[in-house]
């Protein structure tokens, strides 16, 4: 049911989260190989597709799109909207590595970060993601969409709500959709891929989940050779490596 307001609802909703895909590269060329790859993968044109579908999930207009990929890697993209739409002017901008979308009712950013360890071959690839919204927009609309646009062995997620808005009485309201958890804005077919963590702070409105895949393939987690390519104690180690990583990342801490 609607809540009858007094005036404009002013509540900012904020959904952040970080997406991590991590992989093992056995050479120096296979890494930066790798690299490419990601660069590729998530170029400009991609991600400002993404950005499009997110303001249409979330009902936004755009108003202009400005976008550029950087030699030898990178890309920027910047995004504004307004109520109405209409056609849309083309500038750049300078950042690389950075997806930026101003919205009249909200604001996206996307920024990637490839990086890898210095000796012992694991790659990780992150993509940070800022949807914040005001009025009765919520970016939890897109969660799902975003999730499914990366191929992400990681996840910390957080969302929370800021401010204030009365009803017709004028008492305060904050925070105009009640739930337990962002889980419960989760496919229950993502759901059933990650373990999931809740740290929410109720009385705040803000609401954590991380999230980390239950299932262990070494031969999706191998660029440029294959499981039966290596003898079964360095799949073991790589393995090891592997998961060490995704556990620190998933708890926030190094593991000896």
């Amino acid at each position: 049911m609607k809540i009858k307001l007094h005036g404009f609802n002013n509540l900012t909703k904020t959904l952040s989260f970080s997406m991590y895909d991590i992989c093992y590269t056995k050479t120096v060329s296979d890494r930066d190989a790798y690299i490419a790859y990601i660069d590729e993968q998530y170029n400009a044109e991609r991600l400002t597709q993404i950005l499009k579908n997110v303001t249409e999930i979330i009902g936004a207009n755009i108003l202009s799109i400005a976008n550029q990929d950087y030699d030898p890697q990178g890309a920027s993209v910047t995004l504004l909207v307004c109520e109405d739409p209409i056609q849309q002017k083309e500038t750049s901008t300078l950042e690389p590595e950075v997806i930026l979308a101003h919205l009249d009712k909200s604001h996206i950013s996307v920024h990637t970060y490839p990086e890898y360890h210095p000796h012992d071959g694991v790659c990780t690839f992150r993509a940070d993601i800022d949807v914040s919204t005001c009025g009765q927009i919520s970016p939890l609309k897109a969660l799902n969409y975003l999730i499914n646009c990366f191929d992400t062995d990681i996840m910390t997620i957080d969302y929370r709500v800021r401010g204030f808005t009365r009803d017709i009485t004028g008492k305060k309201i904050f925070n105009d959709h009640k739930f337990n958890s962002i889980q419960d804005y989760i496919d229950q077919s993502i759901l059933n891929k990650y373990q999931m963590i809740d740290v929410n702070v109720y009385q705040e409105n803000i609401y954590h989940t991380k999230c980390k895949l239950k299932y262990f393939n070494l031969d999706n987690y191998l660029f440029g050779f294959s499981k039966k390519d290596i003898h079964p104690g360095e799949a073991r180690e790589i393995t090891r490596r592997l998961k060490k990583e995704m556990n620190e990342i998933f708890h926030g801490l190094n593991l000896s």
